[in-house]
């Protein structure tokens, strides 16, 4: 049996998305920790040039700004932030799919597994264990985390030392399922086509997890992260300047409130942008594969020899 590993969250936050009430006045999830500092500093300093321009109105006034500037500038920036958390979306979406294709295919794979090498219930069974232990080895390798992420029944240790010894684990358990229907075809137990069409099962599974790796390792250029950045921090803390001649003590709550939106909009962007991770945001990864275990599971477990699988003799002469 391998070994356990660390234990990851399994869903993402709940919600009722028919009822406002349930989730307006959440926390978790909704941003609020990650963008507090920055806006507690956006609410500081428009509260000091507050002061500033109380005390010393005529020579503050010098320093202010002409609100045309933020309205035509906020526009821009509006837009862009609107891309950004566009792309981070479409990763997130991206992701989702590629984890739903792993769902069928390892569906799939189990069961022509479960049906056309039920002759023998070993040899099915290991394939099947090894087939519900991909998934979580490809959440392991997208969370840079060790091992298989899960205890396996039936197989040897010897094959779980070797797969979780080898540089990409999902790789090389599906390298194990090969050379397992390799040895069905030998035995007789299946023929060529049904071979080639489990192959392709196992090939797509393959095909899923790089299209897995390719988002998880690329990330939303550099230049277009830092540039957007400097522009929110300028435009909110700009902006009690432009703000201060003709709102007065109202340019605090006015700038708490767009700078709010403004970094909240940012952040959702930057949380969704990797949906593998471990954020509250993320795809429940943990729970799409503890699922897929739990269908698996029971398919193995339902082989029979009391029906065995037609023979590919039988299969000829049909």
């Amino acid at each position: 049996m391998s070994r356990v590993f660390t234990f990851f969250r399994t869903t993402q936050q709940p919600y009722d998305p028919n009822n406002w009430t349930s989730h307006l006045c959440d926390v978790e999830g909704s941003m609020v920790r990650e963008i507090l500092s920055r806006v507690l500093a956006s609410v500081v300093w428009a509260a000091i040039v507050t002061i500033l321009y109380k005390l010393w109105p005529e020579t503050f006034q010098k320093l202010s700004i002409p609100i045309t500037a933020h309205t035509l500038t906020g526009t821009a920036l509006g837009l862009v932030l609107v891309f950004r958390t566009n792309s981070s979306y479409d990763r997130f979406w991206e992701g989702r799919k590629q984890w739903g294709g792993i769902v069928n295919e390892c569906r799939n794979l189990a069961r022509q597994l479960s049906v056309w090498l039920a002759a023998d219930p070993a040899l099915a069974g290991e394939a099947i264990t090894w087939t519900y232990a991909l998934p979580f080895s490809i959440m392991q390798r997208l969370r840079a985390a060790a091992g298989l992420g899960t205890s396996l029944i039936g197989v040897a240790e010897s094959d779980v030392q070797q797969i979780e010894d080898s540089k990409h684990v999902p790789l090389a358990i599906t390298n194990l399922i090969t050379r397992r229907l390799l040895l069905a075809r030998q035995r007789g137990l299946i023929d060529g086509f049904q071979m080639k069409s489990m192959d392709y099962n196992i090939g797509l599974l393959i095909d899923y997890c790089g299209a897995c790796e390719r988002i998880r390792s690329t990330p939303l250029p550099f230049a277009y992260t830092v540039h957007l950045r400097r522009v929110l921090i300028v435009y909110c803390f700009t902006l009690p300047l432009a703000l201060i001649k003709d709102y007065g003590w109202t340019t605090v709550p006015t700038t708490l409130l767009i700078s709010y939106i403004l970094f909240g909009i940012e952040e959702i962007g930057v949380e969704i942008e990797d949906p593998f991770g471990l954020d509250t945001n993320d795809l429940p990864l943990q729970k799409y594969c503890s699922d897929i275990q739990a269908v698996l599971e029971d398919v193995r477990d339902q082989i029979s020899n009391d029906d065995p699988a037609i023979s590919v003799g039988e299969l000829n002469t049909t």
